[in-house]
């Protein structure tokens, strides 16, 4: 028993490392998207929704820490993503298509969490390469929250879908032994 929760531990501190490189790699890069929850999906799949949950609050948390605190609140969005995708992937085989479902639902939660908090840290604008886009969406007459939610949801389209695909790859790709439970 001891064993299992030191692998659980150690597999969610390598799920933390991996969001928090991911996310400076994108962010230095300035793509329209963020890779910082493959590994909060990820164990989200794995472990279930409360180990999900932990990964994705911890990883804001310690970039919050390490590099901004600005990030911390966004751990509400991360802690969102970690629930759904772990409560998904209970209820749910995690074949090709829950994977897709799953990450448009992220796709719109998202944005919904994360676009009031990313008009009161940062004025609306995401850090990406869509800032174009919210800038010329508020000059062009539109509200905050609307020059602001539509570049989410474009970044988040592309990032959570193409995380939680990747994620279901990932684990199509190891050995059947170390395949979750309900996986296709």
């Amino acid at each position: 028993m001891r064993n299992k929760k030191l692998n659980i531990m150690l597999m969610c501190a390598i799920a933390i490392a991996l969001n928090i490189v991911l996310g400076i790699v994108t962010s230095g890069l300035k793509l329209p998207l963020y890779l910082d929850t493959i590994g909060t999906i990820f164990i989200a799949v794995y472990f279930g929704p409360w180990y999900g949950a932990a990964v994705g609050g911890l990883t804001n948390l310690l970039t919050g820490i390490i590099f901004s605190p600005k990030d911390i609140p966004f751990l509400i969005v991360s802690v969102a993503v970690g629930l759904i995708v772990g409560f998904i992937g209970r209820k749910f085989k995690f074949n090709f298509t829950t994977a897709l479902i799953t990450g448009l639902i992220l796709s719109i939660v998202c944005p919904l969490i994360g676009t009031p908090i990313g008009i009161w840290v940062y004025g609306g604008l995401t850090g990406t390469g869509l800032d174009f886009l919210f800038i010329w969406l508020k000059e062009s007459g539109n509200s905050i929250f609307v020059s602001s939610f539509i570049p989410k949801i474009i970044n988040n389209l592309l990032d959570k879908i193409g995380s939680c695909l990747l994620v279901y790859f990932l684990i199509k790709a190891l050995p059947k032994q170390y395949k979750p439970e309900k996986y296709d």
